[in-house]
C-alpha cells in the first residue's frame, strides 16, 4: 500500500481511528461482548444504555474513577460522525432511538483478536483446504467434456477403494491435533461470516441512504428516478457480492441443509477431544439472522419506493383537489355579480364529448375501379385559332421609324410620329415606342399632355389620352 493511501486510512477510517481512541478498550470491550459475540442485531437506546450501565457498574467497583461519564453519553460519542462506531437510527414503526455497531468496529475488533496468544495453530487442515480450493477452481471451470469425464472418473475410482477398504475395517481416523485444527478452522470462518454479513447489510444500507437522498432531492420525473433506483439496486444484486449473499441465502432455506447441519453441530460439541465454544452450537441460527437482518435492509429500500410512489400520487391528487376548489370558490363568488366583459366570447355553452363506443363500427368500402386510358372518341379537338391570332410587335420597325422622321442631335413628339406612320397593333404598339431600347433614341416624358387616335386591331377607332412624350436622337 502507497504512504498517501495509509495516511488517508489512519485519518479517516473508523476502525483505525477506533485503534487510536483513549477509550478503545471500553468500546471494543462492550460492543464486541454485546454485539458481535452475541451476534446482535441493532438494540433500544434503554436497553443499550442499561447493559452499558451495567458493564460500567463492574469496572466502578474496582477502578471508581475509570470512565466517569454517564453511559447515554458515551453511546452518543461513539454514535456521532467524528466516531461512526454505532449506528443510531429510528427504525420503522418505533419512535425509540437504535443503536447498531457498524463493520469498522467488527473489524477493529477482530483485529484485536488476532493479537492475542494462540496455545495451537494449525497448518495442515488449512492446506487441504486450499489445495480443494484450488482443485474445485480448476475442475469446475473445466469446458472440456473429456477433461471433466477423467476428473470424475479418478474421484469414482478413490471413492470406490476408499469403500472397499472400509468394507475390510480399514480407514484413516482423524486424530486429537487434526480435529481441534479443524475445528480451530471452523470457527473462524463462522465468525468471519457474521462479520462478513454486517458489512453486506452496510453496503445494502447505503444504497438506501442514497435512495432517501435522490427522493429527498428530486425535482423531474418518477420515471427517471425509479429507473435510477432500480438500476442501482440491480447492480448490488448482480455483482459478486451480491450473487454470492444470494446463494448462500438459498442454502441457509433449504431445509434439508439446515438440518444437516444442525445434526453436524450437535455431533461436534459432544466429541471429547475438542474443548468446543458452546456459541458455535446455534452459529447456522446466528447466520440464519444476520442474513434476515440483510434482507430487511433490501426490503426497507422497496419500502421507501412504494412510500415515494404514493406520496407523489397523495400530492398530486391534492393538487388537483385545491386547483378544482379555487375554482368553484371563483365561480360562487362571481354568481351574484358576473362581470360584463371579460373578453372571452364562448360560441357553445357545452363542450361536446365523444365517447369512443359511438363511433360507428367499420364499413368496408366497395372496391373502387380506376380506368386512366381515355377513349379515343372522348378526345377534344383542340381550338387553335387563337394561337394564330396572336400579333408581334416590332421594335425594330418602330426604331426605324423615328429614325426616318428625327434626324440626329434633334428631338419630336410621339404623336407627330405616329401621325406619319399609324398605329398597326393596337395599343401594344404605342406601348412598344415607350420600350424602345437603342442606343441612338431617347424616351422622356413631358409634363404636357397629348392625345392619340388609332385603329385597334379589330379596326375599331380609339383614343387614348397620356403624358406627352418626347423622343430624342443622339
Amino acid at each position: 500500500m502507497e504512504l498517501d493511501e495509509l495516511d488517508r486510512l489512519w485519518e479517516r477510517h473508523p476502525a483505525w481511528r477506533l485503534l487510536r481512541a483513549r477509550n478503545a478498550s471500553l468500546v471494543l470491550s462492550f460492543l464486541g461482548t454485546y454485539f458481535i459475540e452475541a451476534n446482535r442485531g441493532a438494540a433500544p437506546a434503554g436497553q443499550l444504555v442499561s447493559a452499558l450501565d451495567d458493564f460500567l457498574y463492574g469496572i466502578h467497583r474496582v477502578e471508581p474513577d475509570r470512565y466517569p461519564a454517564d453511559p447515554a453519553t458515551y453511546l452518543e460519542d461513539w454514535a456521532a460522525p467524528e466516531s461512526a462506531w454505532l449506528r443510531r437510527f429510528y427504525p420503522s414503526g418505533s419512535e425509540e432511538v437504535h443503536y447498531d455497531v457498524t463493520p469498522a468496529v467488527q473489524k477493529a475488533y477482530a483485529w484485536v483478536e488476532g493479537l492475542r496468544a494462540r496455545s495451537f495453530v494449525g497448518t495442515e487442515s488449512r492446506l487441504q483446504t486450499v489445495v480443494e480450493l484450488l482443485r474445485g477452481i480448476v475442475h469446475g471451470s473445466e469446458v472440456d467434456p473429456d477433461s471433466r469425464i477423467a476428473e470424475l472418473e479418478r474421484r469414482r475410482d478413490a471413492i470406490e477403494a476408499e469403500l472397499a477398504e472400509a468394507r475390510e475395517g480399514r480407514f484413516e481416523v482423524l486424530d486429537e491435533t487434526a480435529v481441534r485444527e479443524r475445528y480451530q478452522q471452523f470457527a473462524t470462518t463462522a465468525r468471519e461470516l457474521l462479520s462478513d454479513f454486517r458489512e453486506v447489510e452496510e453496503n445494502f444500507r447505503s444504497l438506501d441512504r442514497s435512495a432517501r437522498e435522490k427522493i429527498a432531492g428530486w425535482d423531474r420525473g418518477k420515471g427517471e428516478l425509479l429507473g435510477e433506483l432500480v438500476s442501482g439496486r440491480t447492480d448490488i444484486a448482480s455483482s459478486d457480492q451480491g450473487r454470492s449473499f444470494r446463494a448462500f441465502y438459498d442454502f441457509l432455506l433449504s431445509e434439508g441443509r439446515q438440518d444437516e447441519l444442525a445434526d453436524l453441530l450437535a455431533t461436534v460439541q459432544t466429541m471429547p477431544q475438542l474443548s468446543a465454544d458452546r456459541r458455535l452450537r446455534s452459529v447456522h441460527h446466528d447466520w440464519a439472522d444476520a442474513a434476515e437482518r440483510t434482507q430487511q435492509t433490501v426490503r426497507n429500500l422497496s419500502e421507501q419506493l412504494r412510500r415515494f410512489l404514493e406520496d407523489q400520487v397523495w400530492v398530486e391528487n391534492r393538487r388537483v383537489i385545491d386547483l378544482v376548489r379555487a375554482v368553484e370558490a371563483s365561480a360562487l363568488a362571481l354568481r351574484d355579480a358576473p362581470p360584463r366583459d371579460v373578453g372571452l366570447v364562448v360560441d357553445e355553452p357545452g363542450v361536446p364529448i365523444a365517447l369512443p363506443f359511438e363511433r360507428p363500427l367499420y364499413d368496408p368500402q366497395p372496391d373502387v375501379v380506376v380506368d386512366s386510358m381515355v377513349s379515343p372518341d372522348e378526345i377534344d379537338v383542340a381550338e387553335l385559332g387563337d394561337l394564330f391570332t396572336q400579333r408581334f410587335v416590332d421594335t425594330a420597325r418602330l426604331a426605324e421609324n423615328i429614325r426616318a422622321v428625327v434626324p440626329p442631335r434633334t428631338s419630336a413628339a410621339l404623336d407627330d410620329i405616329i401621325g406619319l406612320f399609324p398605329v398597326q397593333e393596337g395599343v401594344a404598339e404605342i406601348l412598344g415606342y415607350l420600350a424602345l431600347d437603342a442606343d441612338d433614341i431617347t424616351i422622356d416624358v413631358a409634363d404636357d399632355e397629348m392625345t392619340i387616335d388609332f385603329a385597334d386591331i379589330l379596326g375599331d377607332r380609339k383614343r387614348v389620352r397620356m403624358q406627352k412624350i418626347q423622343v430624342t436622337r443622339a
